[in-house]
């Protein structure tokens, strides 16, 4: 495990395993980390926030309470969750926080902007700067503001290519269909 110096971790949060928390990163009471995870300089981690084993959080990042992260998620410099859809000073949520999830292998680039509430999908790609306003499926790739779906990608983060037989993955030669408008696995090479 690694700590830098500068990084406050509170007396209530819980470290995995080879866990490395960089330059003034701030990892708030009840929040749990899990094996292998890695949190860049300047993090915020709220309260209950679940980040997963092997996940990545790049410099900058902000991670409110009410946010869950599973196993092996990216997360770029500067995205930025949100968790409360209305704030108001006069009005404060005060613990009434909408929960967000990002599923298994799900990758957000450099300056996105997650709203609450939202579920995004295992292996999805969010391009950097994006604004998802609304859920995303499992390998979706969406861009924009509003962030909106412009294709698929496979397990290994790249875009999928359609031929005759449907879509493959460039890097790994595995093969997917979409039904029902959702994407799946038919061959894994």
């Amino acid at each position: 495990m690694f700590i830098h110096p500068t990084a406050i971790v509170e007396a209530g949060a819980e470290l995995g395993k080879d866990v490395h928390i960089w330059h003034f990163a701030h990892v708030l009471d009840g929040a749990r980390v899990g094996d292998g995870a890695m949190l860049g300089q300047g993090v915020f981690v709220g309260r209950g926030v679940a980040i997963g084993a092997r996940s990545r959080v790049q410099n900058f990042a902000n991670l409110p309470e009410g946010l869950e992260l599973e196993e092996d998620v990216f997360v770029g410099p500067h995205v930025a969750f949100t968790n409360v859809k209305y704030p108001r000073v006069e009005r404060p949520a005060l613990g009434n926080y909408e929960r967000t999830l990002v599923k298994r292998g799900a990758s957000i680039g450099a300056h996105a902007t997650i709203l609450p509430g939202l579920s995004l999908g295992e292996h999805c790609m969010v391009g950097a700067g994006a604004v998802v306003t609304k859920g995303v499926r499992a390998f979706a790739l969406v861009v924009g503001n509003p962030a909106r779906q412009t294709g698929w990608v496979g397990s290994a983060g790249q875009r999928l290519e359609e031929d005759t037989q449907g879509l493959s993955c460039p890097v790994t030669n595995a093969r997917y269909e979409v039904v029902d408008s959702e994407l799946r696995l038919v061959i894994n090479i």
